[in-house]
């Protein structure tokens, strides 16, 4: 246990956490929707600070982040708990634990031990993924600011539900983020997340105003996010944010409590990515077809194929330093 950050305590022994933006009341001997943040006897303690359950080296592309150190490696770590209920989660075993469970297991680790590892197995990045980093806010700060200090980057794969209290507190450490952007309907976020959409908005706005670099994914599920009305705003969003931003369009499959629909086909994709160059975006990519043209990298000036990719294997780069060899127009990201 260690006391948690960003919350205040309020009459009654009650407190508010102001980690995420559910800003959970919390009565004594309760915990916030999270699972893993109680309070006991008006102090609100983290239950997940070190309790590390999933850790492995990836590849940056795994993330997905495809402009950050191409072709590099990042040690990947998590706790149990997130403060999303979605009915589609493919890590639902983790993240899912502490509020079906009530239990938090983890191997007891100390930011210093994950720097370490990192710089040991020639990592260039530390990535708070796997479950939502927000959650996990006090160990995922101590060890960036190390990170940080030792020149590593880090990077959050995060549903973007976080306070702006808590951006601005990370936003020093952090160097890159790929954020989900689920669906532009908030009846999509209330029914199938158990949260809203216009945090996740404010979140992806705020992440650019403080220069963390931005890489935005949406899981296209047949029926529910996959009109064309909904991924033309859902792109033409993240133009606003600039049309240097990525965006990942994953394919689905069934998972946890959602069996239904069916995998989602590689033509959704493909429209998908359509209307993404649609609403001049740079960058589009495919996500969970292997083999398929929308993991590559093309320029976005004249179109020439800067980092060629099969999976989350890099064939061949392309770039001249770091800029397009044939007109010269910069690869935007973390090179």
């Amino acid at each position: 246990m260690k006391e948690a950050m960003l919350y205040e305590k309020m009459e009654g022994a009650d407190v508010r956490c102001r980690l995420c933006a559910h800003r959970c009341r919390i009565k004594p001997g309760k915990r916030g929707t999270c699972g893993v943040r109680e309070n006991r006897n008006g102090t609100l303690y983290s239950l997940v600070y070190g309790m590390v359950i999933a850790q492995n080296v990836d590849p940056i592309e795994k993330k997905p982040v495809f402009h950050l150190y191409p072709g590099s490696r990042s040690f990947s770590i998590a706790t149990p708990g997130c403060n999303f209920c979605c009915s589609f989660c493919q890590n639902h075993d983790i993240s899912q634990m502490p509020r079906e469970t009530g239990r938090i297991v983890g191997r007891k680790t100390a930011p210093e031990e994950i720097v370490e590892q990192a710089l040991k197995t020639g990592c260039r990045t530390i990535a708070y993924t796997y479950t939502e980093p927000t959650i996990y806010f006090e160990f995922a700060y101590d060890t960036a600011r190390i990170a940080k200090e030792k020149g590593l980057k880090n990077v959050f794969v995060t549903n973007g539900f976080m306070t702006a209290e808590a951006l601005e507190t990370i936003a020093p450490c952090l160097d890159a983020a790929n954020t989900d952007l689920k669906a532009m309907s908030d009846d999509f976020y209330r029914k199938q997340c158990g949260a809203r959409l216009q945090p996740v908005l404010d979140s992806l706005r705020r992440m650019k105003d403080l220069g963390i670099w931005v890489e935005v994914t949406t899981l296209l599920i047949p029926t529910l996010n996959d009109s064309d009305g909904e991924l033309r705003q859902i792109a033409e969003f993240i133009h606003g944010l600039g049309p240097e931003t990525p965006w990942h369009i994953s394919r689905y499959h069934p998972q946890y409590k959602m069996t239904a629909p069916p995998p989602t086909p590689s033509a959704a994709i493909h429209r998908a990515a359509r209307i993404g160059a649609e609403s001049r975006l740079r960058y589009v990519y495919s996500g969970n077809i292997p083999g398929d043209e929308g993991e590559k990298t093309f320029c976005g000036n004249c179109g020439e194929l800067l980092i060629d990719r099969y999976g989350f294997h890099i064939e061949a780069i392309h770039l001249k330093g770091t800029a397009c060899p044939r007109c010269g127009t910069p690869l935007d990201g973390i090179l």
